[in-house]
């Protein structure tokens, strides 16, 4: 019976064959990298500027508040019966506009400012493994956001007492935020209200104003009031 003998490999073959295995995992483990880098730099990102903008925000109304650009008298009027009485609440509406878009532009202006940053992640937080979580140099990634900004003013009343009711102003403020990453973009959403002014009510409620409970904007119900008292 003849026996067949397998001839040896020429080294140079080998270490083709060894290369291209190497080469195989070396881009698998690349692909798995890439895919968890991305995921942890959009929940680093969206976090970042959900925070960012958070603050942006309520500095700028805070500063419009404390500058006493913001006043009650200055957007509501009260309109008062023969006895004394407070009759109805009137809007301001130019009033209104002007604000709005006044905050509008100072809030787009601070986030230009702060557009870009840096994202920083530890190289032992991308093998997912949680013994290596924030361990190892850290790699650095430039981001850049980019947002819209809507403003409106939404009223609310609360009974205070007895012939007492709280009327507050609240100030609606919602930010979108496109985030360009290296290779991908992502978005996120912030939405904030804030009460910018308000009085008490003392005596019987008014016979007429602008109320909403369902979250209109109060040029919406400043045309209802219009049109149900005109």
């Amino acid at each position: 019976m003849r026996r067949r003998y397998r001839l040896p490999m020429p080294p140079g073959q080998k270490a083709k064959l060894i290369c291209f295995f190497l080469s195989v995992a070396l881009l698998s483990l690349t692909i798995v990298g890439t895919n968890h880098l991305r995921s942890l730099l959009g929940n680093l990102a969206v976090t970042r500027v959900s925070n960012m903008v958070g603050r942006v925000v309520m500095e700028a109304v805070s500063d419009a508040v404390n500058s006493g650009e913001i006043q009650y008298n200055d957007l509501i009027s009260l309109e008062k019966d023969a006895d004394g009485g407070i009759a109805a609440l009137q809007s301001n509406m130019a009033e209104f506009n002007r604000l709005q878009s006044a905050i509008t532009k100072d809030i787009l202006d601070r986030l230009g400012q702060v557009s870009e940053m840096d994202l920083t992640i530890p190289l032992g937080t991308l093998t997912g493994s949680a013994l290596l979580v924030g361990r190892g140099p850290s790699l650095s990634v430039r981001m850049q956001s980019l947002g819209s900004c809507s403003a409106h003013f939404e009223n609310q009343f609360d009974q205070a007492g007895i012939n007492q009711t709280t009327h507050r102003i609240l100030l609606c403020v919602d930010v979108s935020m496109s985030i360009l990453l290296p290779g991908f973009r992502t978005s996120t959403q912030v939405s904030n209200a804030f009460s910018v002014a308000e009085t008490v009510i003392v005596g019987d409620v008014p016979g007429s104003y602008t109320y909403f409970d369902s979250g209109n904007p109060i040029e919406q119900d400043a045309f209802d009031y219009s049109i149900n008292n005109g």
